[in-house]
């Protein structure tokens, strides 16, 4: 007989966490794999860069939102009850740290590494004479006739500074050629000319010798300035507010408005400075000026400006052993023994459900299953969602192909998806040149579902195959993300992608669903439900458990439900790769719940949910995190694996795996703060074993 469940108490401090201090953290624990000895050496770089990027986004959307939420409200809080204004104390202080830990390692450590093994990236200070020479002419040959520099007076207003470009504030002693002796001019780093450049061989000192753009414009950008003594040059940068606005009910051509407004994207209100540690206190003070900042938004940093650029020196030098080794993704079984030969995929899959785990296994069978579609005769009509699909796409060029070829191609493709919607906009006119048919799906509403659909006719009827994933259809994130696809010919799974395509493409109310859960209709309800359903079989003495693995929590009504399920006796592991707001083994509140996030070579990116529904075992694949948008704002599917031996194999490959104590693994504590207890990444860890196991 059980023992009763234990009793609530009231909790110290908030319900739930931050959701923005829960990202720096996250970032954290990505800038630890750069600080590990036991990450190969450029991959440890890549690191590095991954964290930049990650801050970058986390400024554009995050720090950007809560900017304008103070604006409007002064007294503004968050959900975890702290003012707005105390959240962006905070943030700087932690940012400002990671940041000094980021330049600290890539300084003191990385490159000294890197020079260990002939990879070199030598400042200005120490070039040779060949080297200083050769730079020199690569400036006035390369560099020098696409800048244009702006000496500041009035008749020259401080320009506008595109977002995350760069630039160099400079000081000047003198006067020009007409008097004039403002002493300050910028000048913008245009664009194209590449921001890592690989010194030539007759020149390097060793096998793969680089330097900055930003090195090679400090050295020689006294020569745009003949005449005038040179005080100071200064590497910044701003970050702006990247999140674009479309007014849902004025729009009348979404993808027009967006058009006009990407380009606005460049300039949005500034909310964050970067300088060279080196930066004057007076210039320092003059950027803030320009860009209504203050000394709470800036950021010294002892190196280049923006790490970012660096992420591609990895990809310039071939030398396998400082990356993670290669693997050659599997397939299952039954596509390999059939699949590869004359059976065509509609076969396979029309015997049995068909899983994939990428990126461990392949994702051609998507590629061929949609080749497959586009040349087969007996197939009239071709379905598909796109929400990030990537600027070269054999995916999408092949559903070009099949509008070519006759068939009824429909895609709907998310225009909104943030930094990709100029992409998204090329795609659709492409389509729509071929004759395809475009939609942009729901205004109001982000089109995230993954879902493609393949109509055939077969002795005289017609019958649908469908592919629904946790992730998005792009051939390169496919080999760098963990998702779930599966492949279907369940009868009431494709009347459901059916149903979802028609509410997407016309008009009328949302019919019932056999299978789906689908956002923002029914999912959440659904997910509170099974919450519910676990907690009241606890309740009755059985056992109860449940499995969530996402990128992050943050819905407070799921939360809610989860704390209650706890007190109930349910058992709660939760895999949460990014930001959690619940907070794990509080007294009296979520004392059976704990949270672990795992970071590792891949990006962790699968949503899968388990419910042991009195045994039943309830087994979902996911698109969709538990947050509020993706709920309430965006359309999403939460689909079930029916067929026993897909569902064993989620089970292993895509919860218990990450359950067990490993050297990926952090576990979180009721105050919201990770521990690692491998404190390395070895060869102990989920990716590692299913490399292993999918990918011999």
């Amino acid at each position: 007989m059980s023992s009763a469940p234990p009793v609530a108490t009231a909790p110290t401090g908030p319900r739930v966490l931050n959701r923005e201090l829960g990202s720096l953290a996250f970032n954290e624990r990505v800038f630890a794999l750069a600080e590990d000895a036991h990450v190969p050496l450029l991959e440890r770089l890549r690191y590095v860069c991954i964290v930049s990027s990650n801050l970058d986004e986390f400024f554009e959307i995050r720090v950007a939102g809560l900017r304008q939420e103070l604006l409007h409200d002064p007294a503004a809080r968050t959900p975890d009850d702290m003012a707005v204004s105390d959240v962006l104390e905070q943030i700087s202080v932690r940012a400002s740290t990671l940041v000094a830990r980021q330049y600290s390692v890539f300084n003191s450590v990385l490159i000294p590494a890197l020079e260990r093994e002939g990879i070199a990236m030598i400042q200005r200070d120490a070039w040779t004479e060949s080297q200083r020479a050769w730079a020199r002419t690569y400036f006035e040959t390369d560099v020098l006739p696409v800048l244009t520099p702006i000496g500041l007076d009035p008749a020259h207003p401080f320009p506008r500074v595109l977002n995350k470009s760069l630039n160099f504030a400079i000081e000047l002693e003198g006067a020009d050629a007409f008097g004039r002796s403002s002493g300050f001019a910028i000048v913008q780093a245009p664009r194209v000319l590449p921001r890592v450049i690989r010194m030539p061989a007759q020149v390097a000192r060793v096998p793969n010798n680089f330097v900055t753009l930003g090195s090679i414009l400090r050295q020689f950008i006294y020569l745009l300035f003949p005449g005038m003594t040179l005080k100071g040059c200064y590497e910044f940068r701003v970050t702006r507010n990247s999140d674009l606005f479309v007014d849902d009910e004025e729009v009348k051509n979404l993808r027009t408005a967006l058009e006009g407004e990407l380009f606005e994207r460049h300039f949005g209100d500034a909310v964050r400075l970067e300088v060279t540690s080196g930066c004057s206190a007076s210039m320092e003070q003059f950027l803030m000026q320009q860009f209504d900042l203050t000394a709470r938004d800036v950021y010294r940093v002892d190196g280049p400006v923006n790490l970012v650029r660096l992420n591609q020196i990895p990809d310039l030098i071939d030398r396998p052993d400082l990356k993670f080794p290669p693997f050659k993704p599997g397939l299952p079984r039954r596509i390999e023994r059939l699949w590869q030969g004359n059976v065509d995929p509609f076969s396979v899959i029309a015997k049995g459900d068909v899983l994939l785990h990428h990126p461990y296994q392949s994702f051609q069978p998507v590629l061929d299953f949609l080749r497959a579609a586009s040349i087969d005769p007996d197939v009239a009509a071709i379905k598909q969602t796109i929400y990030r699909t990537g600027s070269e796409s054999a995916l999408m060029e092949t559903l070009i192909q099949a509008a070519r070829n006759g068939k009824e191609v429909t895609v709907v493709v998310e225009l909104k998806a943030r930094f990709d919607e100029e992409t998204n906009i090329n795609w659709a006119a492409r389509l729509e040149e071929v004759g395809a048919h475009v939609v942009y799906g729901v205004v109001g509403y982000k089109t995230h579902a993954k879902m493609l659909m393949v109509v055939r006719r077969e002795q005289g009827k017609l019958r649908r195959y469908a592919h629904l994933s946790t992730g998005n259809y792009h051939i390169r994130t496919a080999r760098m993300y963990t998702d779930f696809g599966l492949f279907t010919a369940n009868p009431e799974m494709c009347a459901d992608v059916n149903e979802m395509f028609k509410q997407l493409t016309g008009l009328g109310l949302a019919s019932d669903l056999h299978h789906i859960w689908q956002a923002p209709f029914t999912l959440h309800a659904r997910v509170l439900a099974a919450i519910e359903a676990e907690a009241c079989i606890a309740r009755a003495g059985r056992p109860a458990q449940i499995i969530a693995r996402m990128n992050a929590l943050l819905d407070l009504d799921i939360i809610e439900a989860l704390y209650r399920a706890s007190q109930a006796g349910v058992q709660i592991d939760l895999i949460v790769r990014g930001v959690c707001a619940l907070r794990p083994q509080v007294a009296g509140l979520s004392d059976n719940i704990r949270v672990r996030s795992v970071l590792g070579r891949f990006l962790e990116h699968s949503r899968v949910f388990y419910f042991h529904a009195d045994g039943r075992e309830d087994m979902y694949l996911s698109s969709a995190d538990w947050m509020y948008r993706n709920f309430f704002r965006r359309i999403e599917t939460c689909f079930p694996v029916l067929e026993r031996k897909q569902k064993e194999r989620v089970m292993r490959e895509g919860l218990k795996m990450y359950l067990k104590d490993s050297d990926a693994v952090w576990t979180m504590n009721a105050a919201g703060e990770y521990d690692r207890p491998g404190h390395t990444m070895g060869a102990r860890s989920p990716q590692s074993e299913l490399l292993r196991l999918l990918a011999p």
